[in-house]
């Protein structure tokens, strides 16, 4: 072993990656090096904090996000499975000219989402819609993924860009082509799945068991929610504003609230709603249906999936399309901007069936954005087990 290390030590230094430890492995890919830890990173213990896994009672919606993992019993995360999907998370080699990965259009920093309205394909076309967040894709019961949920799993989902003709350009069979030439995937394969064997359906269960490991659990809210009984409570590390501003959230709208909390449920804030909804961004659906260009139903059309409000500070611009800059605009939208859609979700219309108007203050609209930044979780920005294994 000291024997392996002094020459794995010499490799590094003659590649001349300063950062590389004798606890790492390089690889040397021409024009990349892949750098990973001897012994992987932890994807397995998740840690949750208490408040996650048990329901205030008394509550009318749950607080718990258990019964909301849709890890399928045949793809459970591994330390080794995870590391794999990492890797090919980050590979631009996988697109059809070896300019981008799905990290391109999924920024570590940005919550894993993109600064871009639109995100920019192999070769330079745009995608039809803003990037979604990948935090906390793990919590979702219903299990479907893409804005208009046309992807039954995750496993079906992570495969999708690939074949894309604007985000990546390959066929599956190119893919798996493409990550058997390179060597440093034999023993990552063996690793995971206890064979060199590199099939589509393996990289798909590496990529979304790497999506999965990806939780938000440590904010500020969640240092204040640890110290109080139920999320209702002020929280004694929250500032006056902050405090009023998850009061909002939290309250129903005939008591002075926002209600915003009815669609995103939970201490992971996700949808506990069966399936896709319109937040009346529009007051008709014309360029683009949602989930009703996927399912028949007529009541799915201009609908969309409600993503994790966890690091969303980070993941501007907002919306299927981005069309809102800032969380400011996203909280004038609830406001005072929803649009009467043919099928907008019954808890955005008042009792006389129009959407409803929140009339909040400018001070209680800065409130509402205040809290929604205690929901950014820094370590997901900065932790390596998540971050970009090839150096340039």
């Amino acid at each position: 072993m000291e024997k392996r290390k002094a020459l794995l030590v010499t490799a590094i230094a003659l590649l001349g990656i300063a950062s590389c430890t004798k606890d790492e492995v390089a690889i040397s890919n021409t024009e990349s090096i892949l750098i990973l830890p001897e012994t992987p990173f932890d994807y397995e213990s998740l840690n949750l904090p208490a408040h996650f896994t048990a329901n205030v009672p008394g509550q009318p919606l749950p607080t718990s996000i258990i019964g909301t993992d849709n890890t399928p019993s045949d793809n459970p995360i591994t330390n080794d499975g995870a590391t794999l999907g990492r890797v090919l998370f980050y590979d631009k080699k996988l697109s059809a000219n070896e300019s981008i990965s799905c990290a391109s259009c999924h920024k570590q920093d940005k919550g894993f989402s993109d600064d871009a309205q639109l995100s920019a394909g192999f070769n330079g076309g745009l995608t039809g819609r803003h990037s979604m967040t990948l935090i906390n894709s793990r919590f979702y019961q219903r299990g479907r993924f893409f804005w208009d949920e046309r992807a039954a799993s995750l496993e079906e989902q992570v495969l999708m860009p690939f074949k894309d003709p604007v985000e990546m350009g390959m066929t599956l069979d190119q893919v798996v082509l493409k990550v058997q030439e390179q060597s440093y995937y034999t023993d990552l394969f063996q690793k995971a799945f206890g064979s060199t064997e590199i099939t589509s359906d393996k990289i798909a269960k590496a990529l979304a068991q790497f999506v999965r490991s990806i939780v938000s659990y440590r904010s500020k809210y969640d240092e204040g929610r640890a110290l109080v009984a139920a999320p209702g409570a002020n929280f004694p590390n929250f500032t006056t504003e902050e405090n009023t501003g998850k009061n909002i959230f939290f309250q129903t709208i005939p008591n002075g609230g926002g209600a915003c909390f009815g669609c995103h449920t939970t201490e992971a804030f996700i949808s506990a709603n069966p399936g896709p909804q319109n937040n009346g961004l529009d007051a008709n659906s014309t360029t683009d249906l949602g989930a009703g260009a996927v399912f028949t139903n007529p009541i799915f059309t201009g609908r969309f999936k409600t993503s994790s409000l966890r690091n969303i500070e980070l993941t501007a611009p907002y919306m299927h399309d981005g069309r809102f800059a800032s969380l400011e605009k996203v909280v004038e939208h609830y406001n005072s901007g929803i649009q009467g859609h043919p099928t907008l979700s019954p808890a955005l219309k008042d009792a006389n069936g129009n959407p409803v108007r929140l009339n909040l203050t400018s001070p209680q609209k800065a409130a509402l954005v205040a809290f929604l930044k205690t929901l950014t979780d820094q370590s997901l920005s900065s932790e390596v087990k998540w971050s970009n294994p090839f150096r340039e």
